[in-house]
């Protein structure tokens, strides 16, 4: 980019697998640094492809690509943890878009979402943190949740949600 904002000089991708291709490892990189898990990491990498690809101009430069694709997985981020938490609780900052942003093989970037989720876990109570591993750790369902923790389904829902909501009040508070 020149001076008066001209992206004319700019690389630009020749086809859409070109654009998938220079950037699907980027973005899954810097989702996974997110989520820390290889499989929410592949499906919302995909989804970010298939939100973006169909408003995306492929005569916009590389830069404005990347820019457009960190965008829409701030966005597929957001939706993902309001999903399964019913709550935003990351953004995307300038440190995660430089992995979309620089050039050439790098390796996997460091997530901190393991150590973030021990240290969150390790602070609830015990009611609290073992509701939260059987359903989101272990992925049992609410019913098996409630049956290994000896509780009724209903209880169970009442746990994990305020489990949730204490544990969000841990994660905003950086434990």
């Amino acid at each position: 980019m020149d001076g008066n904002g001209d992206h004319s000089a700019e690389p630009r991708y020749p086809d859409w697998e070109s654009v998938y291709r220079d950037n699907v490892t980027r973005v899954y990189r810097m989702l996974y640094g997110k989520v820390g898990n290889r499989a929410d990491a592949e499906d919302l990498t995909a989804e970010v492809f298939v939100a973006a690809l169909g408003p995306l101009r492929l005569d916009a430069s590389a830069p404005e690509v990347r820019a457009y694709l960190f965008t829409t997985a701030r966005t597929v981020l957001a939706g993902h943890w309001r999903r399964t938490l019913g709550l935003q609780v990351t953004v995307l900052d300038g440190a995660d878009e430089r992995w979309l942003v620089d050039a050439g093989p790098e390796p996997a970037p460091p997530s901190t979402a393991p150590q973030r989720t021990a240290t969150i876990l390790a602070a609830l109570p015990e009611p609290h943190r073992r509701i939260l591993q059987l359903r989101f750790l272990d992925a049992c369902s609410l019913r098996e949740a409630a049956a290994a923790l000896g509780i009724t389904v209903g209880y169970a829902k009442v746990l994990q949600h305020r489990a949730l909501k204490r544990a969000a009040a841990l994660g905003e508070a950086g434990a």
